[in-house]
């Protein structure tokens, strides 16, 4: 099991956003995580990477990677996050170089030292996303949907074992929205485990996966329920 919480709580500063949370992730799965705005879904994500803390009784257990997150140390969280690639809303591109800088900063900084295999990965995972093309490009020449694909590009340099996608097409049109959700599920294919929060409802009937629900302080596997639903019911942001 990639992720395994059981029993968790999840604050958000001194409120309870998420009670008594039951969720886990293995490999090649594609989980969505849905509900309205403000339900607990980027904190839930971002627990998982450690930037939000999590609160467990005695009974409980947080696992990520094979790590305790209870007893996971400040100075451990980067390793953590190596083996996991994230990508944002915003994409958080480096503005002031261009896609192949931004990469070779990532990699150096996690600890490639050989140019040509720092060279050799950055080609390998933009062919992945089909932007070989716009390899020396600065991000304000990229459309939308393109740096979200140069995103996810980046999440994937370290061969992650999970990726983490908040939101990824909350800002693309449909078609875009709808060909990124195609490659991370694509990506799944080859064991990674992409967990992706997301508003897009019918996008759930179009790339069916795990879903769960974050709703009125709780998360729910709603994997067989939601798919018989109206997609449009629940005031789900349809």
């Amino acid at each position: 099991m990639l992720i395994d919480y059981q029993k968790v709580d999840i604050y958000q500063q001194d409120y309870l956003v998420l009670h008594d949370v039951n969720f886990h992730a293995d490999e090649g799965e594609f989980v969505y995580i849905i509900g309205k705005v403000g339900s607990g879904k980027s904190s839930l994500l971002k627990t998982t990477y450690c930037e939000l803390d999590l609160d467990i009784d005695e009974e409980g257990k947080a696992e990520v990677l094979g790590r305790d997150l209870r007893k996971l140390k400040r100075k451990e969280v980067p390793a953590l996050r190596k083996e996991m690639g994230i990508i944002f809303q915003d994409f958080q591109l480096l503005h002031d170089r261009n896609v192949y800088k931004n990469f070779q900063f990532v990699l150096k900084a996690t600890g490639w030292k050989d140019k040509k295999e720092i060279d050799d990965r950055i080609d390998v995972v933009l062919e992945a996303v089909g932007m070989t093309d716009k390899k020396y490009s600065m991000p304000h020449e990229l459309s939308g949907g393109e740096q979200q694909r140069v995103a996810i590009a980046r999440a994937l340099l370290n061969h992650p074992k999970i990726i983490i996608a908040d939101e990824p097409t909350g800002n693309l049109d449909p078609e875009t929205a709808s060909n990124i959700v195609k490659l991370l599920k694509d990506i799944t294919k080859q064991g990674t485990c992409v967990v992706m929060s997301t508003h897009n409802i019918p996008m759930l009937d179009k790339y069916p996966g795990i879903v769960y629900r974050c709703k009125e302080g709780a998360l729910t596997d709603v994997t067989k329920e939601y798919n018989k639903m109206d997609l449009t019911e629940d005031g789900e942001d349809a």
